[in-house]
């Protein structure tokens, strides 16, 4: 019966919200989704956020080296031209939404704030069920899978608030799913958290392992410890990840030269950046600014 609901659900959405939907800031729906048994897909990519909610059954997403488990109440975004791959042995019960903002019809801020979730490092939030995005969700699909006919601006309405939410539930500034009582018993999360922030404020500069620990107050030791434990990678290897990302929106969004671009994101040689670089994109900077481009070229005309 809720896989039933779900494809009704899924039809109405597909006909009536695609977009633009919104006024300060407009969305464009690509498509709205149900798969009630979702195993692995290959890893990929695509131009667009996409966002799933997970109804039932346990998994994995992987976004380029990080790995998030997803069970019931998960939700979890996949950004724009990032790799990703969703596994799943038993199966997964999923409903998901793919969208992009429409700048020409959204004011600048609005969109610009935005698209900051394009860098956000807060990809998945597990026992979601209760959050705004969840519930607003399920009430969508609820309405729209007994829906009449009557007023469909009332679905493009809410599908609008539903989109609009992920903001908030994916900001890296929104703590939501950590209580307070966590926070001030294991200061772990916090240390973890700053570091990052850090990280990302600082890739122009070496970032040595002893000079993070010393901006947090904590040892090497204990810092490198959080991002195994807690990330499941070394240090060393998160600078690289976070310099690469920066690089590749750099190599998107500005025309600065792949040598300045070495350089403000820290690798340091153009050597060097283009070897890390090609290793973790499988393409080299200056092939993926060009194939960057002609996809924008393509997607205007």
């Amino acid at each position: 019966m809720i896989v039933q609901s779900c494809k009704h659900s899924e039809g109405s959405l597909n006909q009536y919200a695609l977009g633009p939907l919104g006024e300060e800031i407009a969305f464009k729906v690509n498509y709205w989704g149900v798969n009630p048994k979702h195993f692995n897909n290959p890893v990929h990519r695509h131009s667009f956020y996409e966002v799933c909610y997970v109804l039932s059954g346990e998994g994995l997403y992987k976004d380029l080296d990080d790995q998030f488990r997803l069970k019931k109440g998960t939700l979890f975004l996949s950004r724009p031209n990032i790799h990703h791959q969703i596994l799943s042995e038993t199966g997964l019960f999923l409903v998901f939404v793919a969208f992009e903002i429409l700048h020409e019809k959204s004011m600048d801020e609005a969109s610009h704030r935005f698209n900051q979730l394009a860098r956000t490092n807060r990809i998945c939030v597990s026992e979601a069920d209760d959050s705004p995005t969840a519930l607003i969700w399920r009430a969508l699909v609820d309405y729209t899978s007994n829906w009449s006919g009557d007023d469909f601006n009332i679905i493009t309405s809410m599908a609008h608030t539903l989109i609009l939410s992920f903001h908030s539930l994916f900001s890296e500034a929104n703590q939501r799913n950590r209580s307070p009582e966590k926070i001030f018993l294991n200061s772990s999360p916090t240390h973890l958290y700053q570091a990052k922030l850090f990280i990302r404020d600082n890739l122009s500069e070496p970032l040595k392992l002893e000079d993070v620990a010393d901006y947090l107050h904590i040892s090497s030791r204990h810092l490198s410890r959080l991002f195994s434990n807690e990330l499941c990678e070394s240090f060393s290897h998160y600078i690289r990840k976070e310099r690469v990302r920066e690089a590749a929106r750099l190599l998107e969004m500005t025309s600065i030269p792949i040598k300045e671009i070495a350089d403000v994101t820290g690798f340091g040689s153009v050597h060097y950046f283009t070897r890390v670089f090609t290793t973790m994109m499988n393409s080299s900077p200056a092939r993926y600014r060009n194939d960057y481009l002609k996809r924008e070229k393509t997607e205007i005309n």
